[in-house]
């Protein structure tokens, strides 16, 4: 069973900058799960299995694929516990039609800074069928590793572009801008569309005033009782998740 090559290790574990991933327009998968999800959905550039993962997916498509052992695997995995497979995808590079904003329900992201938190999202739009996310530029790379695994597959499925978000919310004329603010509007007793963008903010400084300014629909989503002491805010992938629900839960009625 050959063993992988210092280099190839190397060029795996490099894929973990920002820098690399861009300059070669690929990105690293791991795990049985993950990696059979985006198999359909990716181009593969490099695979690397162990034998019963090989012997169990004969068919597997890839440029390359190198069949090697845990050790082996441990040695260029990112993860602390490595998953019988990993992968190289080539990067898709999509061109964002506004016309799907006016027609769909799509998410904004301003600033989220945590790869975990940006995979999460990714993967509860999946689960709520909305597919695509448009990220402000200083949103963290959609293809760090941390944010591929965390989507559990969701990326296969789901859009994600960057892009300045005034600007493209400017361009949306009427289309509804909804925004999660603590100066917002009880999201329970307000009626919601099944088109618009819904932008979610930073995880420490929430929406930018700039973008804040153009929100034409002011959500919050309260406490309960609204009484009682509790936390200062939720976690953008929970809040993310609260209001997916909400949006989903009145098109159901409609």
């Amino acid at each position: 069973m050959p063993a992988l090559s210092k280099n190839r290790i190397k060029y795996i574990r490099s894929l973990d900058l920002k820098k690399i991933r861009k300059e070669e327009k690929v990105f690293l998968a791991e795990g049985p799960k993950l990696v059979g999800d985006l198999l359909e959905y990716f181009p593969c550039s490099f695979l690397a299995a162990t034998t019963s993962w090989l012997q169990g997916h004969p068919f597997v498509q890839a440029d390359e694929i190198a069949e090697v052992n845990a050790e082996d695997l441990s040695r260029a995995s990112l993860l602390k516990t490595p998953q019988q497979v990993l992968a190289i995808f080539r990067q898709s590079d999509y061109e964002l039609d506004k016309s799907i904003i006016k027609d769909s329900l799509c998410l904004a992201l301003d600033d989220i800074q945590d790869p975990g938190n940006l995979g999460t999202i990714i993967r509860l739009a999946d689960w709520f069928g909305i597919e695509h996310i448009i990220c402000s530029p200083n949103t963290v790379d959609v293809y760090n590793p941390k944010t591929i695994q965390a989507t559990m597959g969701g990326i296969a499925r789901v859009k994600v572009y960057y892009t300045p978000l005034p600007d493209l919310i400017k361009s949306l004329g009427d289309t509804p801008i909804y925004g999660t603010l603590l100066n917002g509007d009880n999201m329970y007793s307000q009626r919601l569309s099944r088109n618009g963008l819904i932008i979610m903010g930073n995880e420490g400084n929430g929406i930018s005033k700039e973008v804040e300014s153009l929100i034409t629909r002011k959500l919050y989503i309260p406490n309960y009782p609204q009484s009682r002491e509790t936390s200062e805010s939720l976690n953008v992938a929970i809040a993310t998740a609260v209001v997916c629900a909400e949006f989903r839960r009145q098109a159901a009625w409609k």
